[in-house]
């Protein structure tokens, strides 16, 4: 029996409606005539408050409330990489058929294509014992994604039977014979997208997500499993940063979450993607992703949705062992939603008007991230889920609630910095202002498998830049050329460092992505120059000699030279250097 209800007040994106007892919440309710999508965020009595996920005008008192008895849930199987969908994953290709170029209201289209067929083979055996998360068996979803047909978290049993074939999600691949009955077995799941999927042991983060960013990997790296945040005000470059992220990190499976953002930014990542080769896997970018699009002009309150749907898709990836990473972009405007609905609430509201619930919010989004054992009786499956975020505070003031509460749940924070946007040094990430609290966890990967002197060469440019810092409010009262040449020979490296290694062209055919030990020889160029510039300086000679030094010109041009090429290419300019240094010293001594 379908229970149904009636509108008794309109607010924006919240609707009022009566005789609604027995309503849980979070419960997916129909709103209206043409049955508009909506969830129960709070009761009263028989009283229901639902945050309606499309347009609500022309809605009015009186019209049927229809309870559907689910919570919102998304749809998990093959068929969701390649794919794009809205905040509350109705894909919009499919919408795009069904009514046009602009989508109504109520319309209702399945989230998994249910006429497709796709090659299922088992892997596990009938009569055994099965439990949830293990691997039933595989479909190629892509080109590079082998989709592992999982057992739900719930189900334990034996099983009876397990087909092979071509199925569409909703057919019947097997049976299980359980506590409480036969149980049969399909190719989708469905998973309630506020509740996060069980795991066996979260893992240390240790293990490190390598970006290509020479400024995120060597000097605040984030690792698998983390969570970080890109704040940043208007034109510093976070959308930028994110398709970076996107594009070249060595995640396995991208979700890219567009949550309030411009339609044009979303709009470059659906061109980009199909025609970006995946440094990788060699095939297209859009091979290993899924965009969840909720632009600024779409309805406020499935902003909300779209950060739920996005990391319930990469918590269901992951436990197929997969690395997944998750850009959100940006939780500002995720933010922005919740603010709108506490204010139809009627709440008292906190600080800038925000929930004085929005810390928490925040918190149980970014602690569904982690790197874990999955469930399942293969205790080696491990997978990961990294979460960044983009933060947009209003006139890049850091101090207002988005940021400040976002600081205080991620572990890594690139601080994006108008300053340096102005003067077109990107990534404009602050290196004064960031931090990584992963680099405990992560300095022995990087020392074994980087080079073993790696993190004290990334110590000793950090403390190079800052104490360029302290040095410019001399030089901004004196003028350079008043400081003694040691000083001034600082102020030289510490301005190699950030135009040479930091500065990263992100449109560049190579340089756009730098591979770990390319930055850790770059990083010992420039450190070696430094190190034979202070005995040359010692010696006597002037810092205007080595300030106009030929192969000062070699090292500002060294990010271009191919990435395979490098390492040839690393011993030449090392000759090269040791060569001129050696030419400065003998004709100082004449």
């Amino acid at each position: 029996m379908v229970e149904e209800g009636t509108i008794v007040k309109i607010a924006g994106p919240l609707v009022v409606a009566d005789k609604m007892r027995g309503c849980e919440m979070y419960e997916v309710i129909k709103v209206g005539e043409e049955g508009v999508l909506g969830e129960t965020i709070r009761l009263d009595g028989d009283l229901a408050y639902i945050q309606v996920y499309e347009d609500t005008t022309g809605l009015k008192p009186g019209e049927p409330v229809i309870r559907t008895g689910f919570p919102l849930s998304v749809e998990l199987g093959p068929g969701i990489l390649k794919n794009f969908y809205d905040g509350v994953q109705r894909p919009l290709e499919a919408i795009r058929e069904k009514v046009g170029d602009y989508i109504t209201r109520g319309v209702y289209v399945e989230a998994l294509d249910r006429t497709r067929k796709w090659k299922f083979t088992p892997v596990a055996e009938e009569g055994k014992d099965i439990q949830g998360g293990d691997v039933l068996g595989t479909v190629q979803e892509t080109k590079v994604i082998e989709h592992r047909i999982l057992v739900p978290p719930n189900v334990e049993g034996k099983l009876l039977e397990l087909k092979e074939g071509e199925f569409n999600v909703e057919e019947t691949i097997g049976r299980v014979e359980t506590a409480k009955g036969e149980l049969e077995l399909r190719m989708m799941q469905r998973w309630p997208v506020r509740k996060g999927r069980p795991y066996r042991e979260k893992l240390d983060p240790d293990v490190p997500l390598l970006t290509g960013q020479r400024i995120n990997d060597t000097f605040f790296p984030i690792a698998k499993g983390g969570t970080g945040a890109i704040p940043g005000g208007f034109g510093t470059g976070k959308t930028v940063m994110q398709h970076q992220l996107a594009r070249w990190a060595d995640s396995q499976v991208i979700v890219y979450i567009g949550c309030g953002e411009r339609g044009n930014e979303m709009t470059e990542v659906l061109e980009d993607f199909p025609k970006l080769i995946d440094p990788h896997t060699g095939e297209t970018l859009m091979e290993r992703s899924t965009l969840i699009a909720n632009t600024s002009n779409m309805p406020v309150a499935a902003r909300e949705a779209s950060i739920y749907t996005g990391i319930t898709i990469a918590e269901y990836y992951r436990d197929m062992g997969y690395d997944v990473a998750i850009q959100a972009d940006s939780t500002s405007r995720w933010a922005e939603a919740l603010r709108e609905i506490s204010g139809r609430l009627e709440e008292m509201p906190g600080e800038e008007g925000y929930p004085a619930y929005l810390a928490a919010r925040l918190s149980d989004f970014y602690e569904r991230a982690g790197r874990v054992r999955t469930l399942g009786s293969d205790e080696a499956r491990i997978g990961s889920v990294t979460v960044v975020g983009a933060v947009s505070p209003p006139g890049g003031d850091f101090s207002e609630p988005v940021t400040q509460n976002t600081l205080r749940v991620v572990g890594d924070f690139w601080a994006l910095d108008s300053s340096l946007a102005d003067r077109r040094h990107f990534p404009a990430i602050s290196w004064l202002r960031s931090y990584s609290l992963y680099i405990g966890y992560l300095s022995e990967w990087f020392n074994t498998h980087a080079g073993p002197d790696f993190m004290d060469q990334r110590e000793e440019m950090m403390s190079l830049l800052q104490k360029e810092a302290e040095l410019q409010e001399i030089v901004q009262l004196v003028g350079a050329d008043a400081l003694p040449p040691a000083e001034r020979g600082t102020l030289e490296v510490a301005r190699m460092i950030r135009e040479d290694f930091l500065q990263q062209n992100a449109y560049h055919e190579v340089d756009s992505y730098c591979p770990l030990e390319k930055q850790y020889l770059m990083a010992k160029v420039i450190l070696q120059w430094y190190d034979n510039a202070k005995e040359a300086i010692e010696g006597g000679i002037s810092i205007e000699k080595l300030e106009t030094m030929r192969i000062k010109d070699v090292i500002a041009r060294m990010k271009y030279i191919k990435n395979e090429e490098f390492r040839a290419k690393y011993e030449e300019i090392m000759r090269a250097m040791k060569d001129e240094f050696a030419e400065l010293r003998s004709k100082a001594a004449q």
